[in-house]
């Protein structure tokens, strides 16, 4: 006889609050809520975070999926789709801060995003954009022409 374990998956809230957060349905509205909810601008070593959301564009959870050094956060396609999967994610937008306030992405930063991307479209769960947050500012992906059509018929 072979012994046979059972498991499940849970998703637990470590922390809320209560946000002013609307439509998350372009770039603008995805970094405003990156600031007000993440903080990614304000922390000194690089931070990868996804934000999931369901079928109307609200937000179903927000995740850090990996915490590096000053200029660069190792991310695997596994952690990044384990927590949209487990928000039960129609969408997810991917967002990691440049703590040197640098907006520009990096080699690194485009090949990993068109990883995610692809992944994406097997699971389908959509990647709506990758936002880079710096100190005054962003860089959306979508808007800057990396990862195809823009936010079409979307407006903020």
């Amino acid at each position: 006889m072979t012994r046979v374990n059972f498991y499940s998956l849970r998703l637990v809230k470590e922390d809320g609050g209560l946000y002013d957060v609307p439509e998350l349905n372009c770039p603008q509205a995805v970094h405003k809520a990156a600031r007000e909810i993440l903080l990614l601008h304000e922390k000194p070593e690089e931070h990868f975070c996804i934000i999931c959301l369901n079928a109307k564009n609200r937000i179903a959870g927000v995740h850090t999926i990996a915490i590096g050094c000053l200029n660069s956060a190792i991310v695997h396609l596994w952690e990044v789709y384990k927590a949209a999967v487990l928000n039960n994610a129609n969408s997810i937008i991917l967002l990691h801060n440049h703590p040197s306030g640098d907006i520009n992405p990096s080699q690194e930063d485009i090949k990993t995003t068109k990883r995610l991307v692809e992944a994406g479209e097997i699971m389908g769960i959509n990647v709506l954009d990758h936002l880079i947050i710096g100190d005054d500012g962003y860089m959306s992906f979508r808007e800057g022409g990396l990862m195809g059509a823009r936010w079409a018929g979307r407006s903020c």
